[in-house]
């Protein structure tokens, strides 16, 4: 399934949503590794860009899954979902990229795209959800803007060095 393609079930949101699911755990998880290997080897701005972001994800997790359990659809397991992350959106690992600013760029602009794309495709869809459609589109506008202030942060601190 394509997030281009129209929405037309709850089965085909909630996989959606479980997509996104996956992609925030992955930014979490990455901002927590490069934390880790860095142990303090950085200056109070990239700690806490990269504590924010683990806490960031962590919040859109947690709104995402909200949602899906609202929804009346079966779950999609969870290794199906991962395979379909990976496949699509984790081609790329930490060490590809030249420096943790860089990987934590990638990671903010391919969750904006990716509720950006959602987001068209919901609202391209004249379906019905057991959810209401309004709060889903505007919890996903709320994440999708947050994604956007992480790329300003980001870019903000590349250019300031």
């Amino acid at each position: 399934m394509s997030v281009g393609q129209r929405v037309a079930s709850d089965h085909q949101l909630a996989r959606l949503l479980q997509i996104g699911v996956v992609l925030e755990e992955v930014v979490e998880a990455r901002s927590t590794r490069h934390h880790r290997e860095l142990d303090g080897a950085f200056d109070a701005e990239i700690e806490a860009l990269l504590t924010g972001a683990a806490e960031e994800s962590a919040d859109h997790r947690r709104r995402l899954e909200e949602l899906i359990d609202e929804l009346d659809a079966d779950s999609v397991s969870y290794e199906e979902i991962e395979a379909l992350v990976e496949a699509q959106y984790g081609q790329t690992k930490p060490e590809d990229f030249d420096g943790l600013l860089y990987d934590q760029l990638c990671n903010e602009e391919t969750a904006y795209k990716f509720y950006d794309d959602l987001i068209a495709a919901i609202e391209g869809s004249d379906s019905e959800f057991s959810v209401d459609r309004e709060r889903v589109l505007e919890t996903l506008r709320g994440i999708r803007a947050e994604e956007a202030e992480g790329v300003e942060e980001i870019t903000g601190i590349m250019e300031r060095r």
